[in-house]
């Protein structure tokens, strides 16, 4: 998964190894922001909406990266929370992070938790881009072992099948990002969804580590992987609707039918 330079940074700090960890966002700032058309310069500038389904180019994602000093008390991860889907924030050995994220128009909001749920520091923006088209399906999947690879598998009502093999669909729907180095996020989206039967599996595809990808049993750092799944419905609008899902990874090769939900 390449990583770019991008619009948000999260810078964390304490004022001595006892001390509660502190956190600073300084992009973007509450307010407004506007990403603008497409650049690649082999397509015209056009304006007409884009789905947020762009694996590779990343066009329409944010990085979210920064670092973090925490209490040297702390065991687990802290928590970074994006439109109200947590995700496990686990850095480097030097303290930072980095991790992909694909914001839809209208209000967005970024939260750095603490492991025991406090608030650190929390941060509200408008997408403004009235070009970008809203986000009416997204499901957002994280886990919480930075050393395990799970993948996302979703089947549409006419039969497509979005995995890290096939990411972008003819129905306008698609996975990205792909989190391909632990602990995710991978995220389906639909801007104009086909109504129908949506079906969303959980894969325990294999192991990550210093050396790339490996099937061996106890690779992982947890026993148990446990899995979140946030299910959001018309995102960012009146009519939203979200569902979160936890469930236990125990061995590679676990496929789990988490939900099947109509549209």
């Amino acid at each position: 998964m390449r990583l770019y330079v991008s619009s948000l940074t999260i810078f964390l700090a304490t004022t001595s190894a006892a001390a509660e960890p502190s956190a600073q966002l300084s992009d973007p700032v509450s307010g407004w922001r506007y990403n603008g058309l497409l650049n690649r310069s082999e397509n015209p500038q056009v304006a007409y909406p884009t789905p947020p389904i762009d694996r590779g180019i990343q066009r329409n994602r944010s990085m979210i990266e920064g670092a973090i000093k925490a209490a040297s008390s702390q065991r687990a991860p802290h928590t970074l929370s994006v439109n109200g889907n947590p995700l496990n924030l686990y850095t480097d050995e030097e303290g930072r992070f980095v991790r992909p994220y694909a914001f839809g128009a209208g209000s967005n909001s970024v939260e750095v938790r603490s492991a025991e749920g406090k608030s650190l520091k929390r941060v509200q923006f408008y997408e403004a881009n009235n070009l970008r088209t809203p986000v009416r399906i997204r499901v957002v999947l994280g886990w919480d072992d930075p050393k395990a690879e799970l993948d996302m598998h979703i089947i549409t009502p006419d039969g497509q099948h979005a995995f890290f093999g096939h990411t972008a669909l003819t129905n306008g729907g698609g996975l990205d990002p792909d989190g391909v180095d632990g602990p995710g996020p991978e995220m389906f989206t639909m801007t104009a969804p086909l109504h129908g039967t949506y079906l969303v599996y959980v894969n325990y595809w294999g192991n990550y580590g210093a050396e790339g990808y490996n099937f061996d049993e106890g690779s992982n750092q947890n026993v148990v992987i446990t899995a979140n799944i946030n299910l959001v419905l018309n995102e960012n609008t009146a009519d939203e609707k979200r569902e979160t899902f936890v469930v236990p990874m125990r061995a590679i090769g676990d496929l789990l039918l988490i939900k099947t939900f109509n549209y």
